[in-house]
């Protein structure tokens, strides 16, 4: 990674670079979990615990970022572009927090450290609380709906 600048997550969102962009992320995973979508309303969009196939469900990781949409073509390589389109993603996301200038979660790791970063993901993280998707079909995944995602 590139040099990043010192409180870069307090800038514009336009004016990041690339490994800025990167590093915003807090890792959560939960952007990779089977969700229904209300075209209409993001709020009433619905989260599941089971996870797209790349991810290692114990760590909470892309098992192939770099390659994903090689494998799952469907996969959201996030731009400034589509946020507003994304108000699904978790009120915790910073990605969304920035767009709607708000200051980053307390406990993310750009502001707190990992040691604290590493507490906050454990409550609103999905390592060790989603299931891949190859275990279930669409009925199945329907039945899955959890309520811990905060919108």
């Amino acid at each position: 990674m590139s040099h990043l600048r010192p409180q870069f997550w307090q800038l514009p969102l336009t004016t990041l670079t690339d490994d800025e962009w990167e590093a915003l992320c807090d890792g959560c995973g939960v952007c990779c979990l089977v969700k229904f979508l209300d075209d209409d309303n993001p709020k009433y969009t619905e989260y599941t615990d089971v996870a797209c196939k790349l991810l290692d469900c114990t760590t909470g990781r892309c098992a192939d970022y770099t390659n994903r949409k090689t494998f799952v073509p469907d996969c959201i390589s996030l731009t400034y572009q589509m946020l507003e389109g994304l108000m699904w993603l978790p009120s915790h996301c910073a990605y969304k927090r920035r767009y709607l200038n708000l200051p980053l979660p307390k406990w993310h790791y750009l502001i707190a450290g990992e040691k604290i970063h590493a507490k906050g993901l454990k409550q609103i993280g999905v390592a060790g609380r989603c299931y891949s998707e190859t275990l279930f079909d669409d009925e199945e995944i329907e039945e899955r709906i959890i309520k811990w995602v905060k919108i």
